[in-house]
């Protein structure tokens, strides 16, 4: 498997108001092994409002078309380009080796907060399963990990509201780089 570009350009799209699609970030997201077909969904419409470049999905994660993950999604599938490999560690490894850096979203003794790093561009930002988190194989492969600190009693959150917090974080970071909105590289 080679990713030399993850995604091709997306080809003639439009939003609902019939402009043409806004530049979108060098950022793409792995998910790995994500079990529920409405948080695929979820992540697919946030990853579009997001700006992000696409999404791989992994293992067990749900594929488009499903009416299911549309219900959720509301068309994102559409618009955010997507591609499938059945091997999430050998989808990180690869996507690292085209020199986006790894920012994997997970509890370990290394993460730092989420809202103090200082997202690279591109990356790769990694969510996975709802119970069993990043495989720790694709853990091992991280350039950075960064992490949703809990107050409360649980351990985490859901994943589609976790990726969701840290969209919007590398949106923010991508802003804060003088990159406007609707242009290229910073």
């Amino acid at each position: 498997m080679v990713f030399t570009t993850p995604f091709p350009p997306p080809a003639g799209g439009s939003d609902r108001s019939g402009s043409a699609l806004r530049a979108r970030m060098p950022v793409f997201a792995l998910l790995d092994n994500i079990r529920s077909v409405w948080n695929v969904g979820s992540i697919f419409r946030t990853a579009d409002g997001a700006g992000f470049g696409g999404l791989v999905l992994t293992g067990m994660t749900a594929t488009p078309p499903r009416p299911d993950m549309e219900k959720v999604a509301l068309g994102a599938t559409q618009s955010v380009p997507w591609s499938y490999q059945k091997d999430a560690v050998a989808a990180a490894r690869a996507l690292r080796d085209t020199g986006r850096p790894l920012v994997v979203l997970e509890q370990t003794p290394q993460a730092r907060p989420w809202d103090d790093f200082p997202y690279p561009f591109p990356h790769v930002c990694v969510v996975g399963h709802e119970v069993h988190g990043v495989d720790p194989a694709i853990v091992d492969l991280a350039d950075h990990v960064v992490e949703i600190p809990m107050a409360g009693a649980k351990d985490s959150l859901n994943v589609a509201v976790s990726f969701g917090i840290l969209a919007y974080a590398v949106r923010r970071a991508w802003l804060a780089a003088g990159c406007p909105e609707g242009q290229g590289t910073p």
